[in-house]
């Protein structure tokens, strides 16, 4: 998370009276911003398209993703097998959507996860105050000490019987420390603004509070750090299971076949460069989502503007 893009939310939470950020008129100025990037939205189609490969691709094709066929060995793409086969004769095109659903399905629930978990711990630190600041800042200083990646890859393979959730709950409890102490920031700020005080007053419960008005003054920035954290989720996700931490087999991930590939990645690219391939796309077109996010939900940029 870049300074540039917390300061950005930040100044899109202050200066958002009460619960300004979920008025249908101002969410209707953000998507008009947001489709004002021509890039966002060209990133934002390119995940539709990715997910709709994924769940659609393996309805396309007769091969399952670990059925062999014993007459291709390393076949390069052809009719029968649109992206070739590999060493053992499966197909590889069944396999990158099956890798490509799992990596999918991993970086958007710990995305998902991590903003929730730093949205809750935050808000709760940063309203309340006292032991309980205390007591969640020192989890998140103690997390942010622990070797995350090292973790990980000890504690996952132990796992194995929980499949892939087991995996996409790890890389959420390391992934949401950062973005809780801006929440925490942020939450400081609102609880000393008019709305927030009166709410306070009035002898609204503290939750309802939190709920109603100080997430929502904060969503900006959330919205923004969900959407970059399954990119980094993703990533995350293929490095452990290119090292063999990760999604186990006889399950696949991008990761997986990238690791399988590697050796063969000049000798038969195609066992390569697929996998590799939609790695980087989905990065890069989950990136300019933020970049168009951003724009669209700071009010001070100058880009995107109707």
């Amino acid at each position: 998370m870049t300074a540039e893009i917390a300061a950005a939310a930040a100044d899109t939470a202050l200066d958002a009276p009460g619960t300004t950020a979920a008025l249908p008129g101002r969410g209707r100025l953000v998507l008009r911003r947001f489709l004002a990037r021509r890039s966002a939205v060209a990133g934002l189609a390119v995940v539709a398209l990715m997910f709709v490969l994924a769940f659609a691709g393996p309805h396309l094709t007769p091969w399952g993703y670990s059925g062999i066929d014993y007459t291709a060995l390393r076949e390069p793409p052809s009719g029968a097998h649109w992206f070739g086969t590999n060493r053992i004769g499966q197909d590889v095109f069944a396999q990158t959507v099956r890798g490509l659903q799992k990596s999918l399905l991993i970086g958007f629930l710990v995305g998902c996860l991590s903003t929730a978990l730093a949205a809750a711990a935050g808000a709760c630190a940063g309203y309340f105050g006292g032991w309980t600041d205390r007591c969640l800042m020192f989890l998140v200083d103690l997390l942010l000490v622990f070797p995350g990646f090292l973790v990980i890859a000890i504690v996952a393979p132990r796992l194995r019987a929980a499949g892939w959730l087991a995996l996409a709950a790890l890389l959420a409890l390391f992934a949401w420390m950062v973005t809780a102490r801006v929440v925490r920031s942020m939450t400081r700020s609102l609880g000393e603004r008019e709305f927030v005080r009166a709410a306070r007053y009035m002898g609204v419960h503290p939750v309802r509070i939190i709920l109603r008005h100080i997430l929502p003054n904060v969503a900006s920035f959330l919205i923004i750090d969900a959407t970059l954290a399954v990119g980094g989720a993703v990533m995350s996700e293929t490095a452990l299971s290119y090292f063999g931490f990760g999604v186990q087999p006889p399950d696949v991930s991008l990761g997986t076949l990238i690791a399988d590939g590697t050796s063969a990645a000049v000798t038969y690219p195609w066992m390569f460069f697929f996998a590799a391939g939609l790695l980087v796309v989905f990065v890069l077109a989950v990136n300019l989502i933020g970049d168009g996010l951003r724009d669209a939900l700071d009010p001070t940029s100058g880009k995107g503007r109707p």
